[in-house]
């Protein structure tokens, strides 16, 4: 079997929105107004949805339009998509990538953070997401240090370059924030947002004051009406209640993760924690494919995901690391985050697949998909039938980003020409003719 690279439009100018949180107003990016490319009518023939329905949907605008059984919504003058055999889903969103080192464990050597270097990456990461079926990246980039706010620049850089294809935001990552070493950080942050940063962020875990750290960053956020995100293991209870009794009244929000921590406290300590949390409204978004870089690696345990979901905690699901020195094999595939949901944490199906697709949208502040008329073209087809199959086989796929088809993955699978792949009638290899 061979899987063919994702196809790569090319990007056509519009805008469109940054993130927002749950409860607040998105903030205004340079991605606002709908393009031409929205204005495409598309239909969509004979798609299966989840609820065994196969259907025909009509996109324009970049909306779905209609939603009818096949072969009720004849449009001859429409641009036509053969869905027949896929299973057609909300899309997936990405909240938790590092597009500012990805691609970078098989470098060999000293890794380049020029502003070229890091577009390059960043781009070509979010492509990757993107043919897997990601239309929405949120990326952590760290600032300060040596790099200073060159990598900031840089996957801002990127997510112009991108516009047409996926919406990629960008959280601004300092290491420090408190005492005299922490003051430049703090300017440089300052200077992120103004810059376009979307969404603060940061790791209070490794600052020497955790809790002076966080409260820098939630006047900061408050001051400018930016959501937070940060970085934390969540092994420490203590730290986890004061992040939720400050948290508690930030708008837009406030998401925490990996939180692989949690997993290892005692089960009535990481209840309480939870029940904290849920309070708090503070959301998870854990990594079930491994940690990332921006945290010293103290265990592999994914965040306790049933214990928070049924505290009442929003949790949605991210990558993590992209090929580099947090996971140098991370395949950045939304879909398989959702299979080790299913298969070791002990989700069902589309409980999984809902923590890579609505569940992640609602925790970056993106507006909801339903495969229902008056909602967002922002669509994944996958070869199957139920999401089940779909998180095991998830090889062909039909992406589908502001309603048009923005990346393609074909998969082919054929056995050779024996005499069980014809009882089974399984597609076979082509013989080859005789003289040849």
């Amino acid at each position: 079997m061979s899987d063919s690279q994702p196809q790569q439009p090319s990007p056509s100018p519009r805008k469109g929105r940054g993130e927002a949180g749950d409860h607040g107003p998105q903030r205004p990016t340079d991605n606002a107004n709908p393009s031409a490319a929205e204005s495409t009518t598309l239909l969509l023939a004979g798609a299966r949805l989840t609820d065994g329905r196969t259907v025909d949907v009509r996109l324009g605008g970049g909306r779905i339009q209609a939603v009818g059984t096949a072969g009720s919504l004849p449009s001859p003058l429409l641009s036509r998509v053969d869905l027949s055999g896929y299973l057609l889903l909300p899309a997936p969103a990405e909240p938790h990538a590092h597009g500012d080192t990805a691609l970078t464990a098989d470098g060999g050597g000293p890794v380049s953070y020029t502003t070229d270097e890091v577009q390059r990456r960043a781009t070509e990461s979010a492509l990757l997401q993107l043919g897997h079926g990601a239309t929405a990246v949120r990326s952590h980039v760290r600032i300060g240090d040596v790099h200073g706010l060159g990598p900031m620049e840089a996957v801002l850089q990127a997510r112009r370059s991108l516009r047409g294809l996926t919406d990629l935001t960008t959280v601004a990552v300092p290491r420090l924030l408190t005492g005299v070493a922490g003051a430049e950080g703090l300017s440089m942050l300052r200077d992120a947002v103004k810059m376009g940063a979307s969404i603060i962020g940061g790791c209070p875990d490794l600052d020497p004051d955790p809790t002076g750290f966080l409260e820098a960053v939630l006047e900061l956020a408050a001051e400018h009406g930016c959501p937070v995100d940060l970085h934390t293991d969540g092994d420490d209870p203590g730290r986890l209640a004061r992040l939720a009794a400050m948290a508690g009244g930030l708008r837009p929000g406030v998401t925490i993760g990996p939180c692989g921590g949690l997993s290892r406290l005692p089960l009535d300590v990481a209840h309480r924690a939870a029940d904290q949390l849920a309070a708090a409204g503070v959301r998870v978004t854990c990594l079930p494919q491994g940690d990332c870089a921006a945290l010293e690696r103290r265990g592999l345990r994914t965040a306790p995901v049933r214990l928070l979901r049924s505290a009442g905690v929003r949790v949605a699901a991210g990558s993590g690391a992209l090929r580099d020195a947090g996971n140098p094999v991370g395949r950045g595939d939304p879909l398989e985050a959702a299979y080790l949901l299913a298969s070791q944490g002990g989700l069902r199906a589309a409980e999984a697949y809902a923590s890579v697709s609505g569940e992640a949208r609602k925790v970056m502040g993106l507006p909801e998909v339903r495969v229902e008329a008056g909602f967002p073209a922002e669509l994944l087809a996958v070869r199957g039938d139920r999401i089940a199959g779909v998180l095991s086989l998830a090889y062909s796929r039909i992406v589908i980003h502001r309603g048009r088809v923005v990346a393609r993955t074909s998969a082919v699978r054929e056995y050779c020409d024996s005499a069980v792949a014809v009882a089974l009638d399984l597609p076979r290899q082509g013989r080859t003719e005789p003289g040849n």
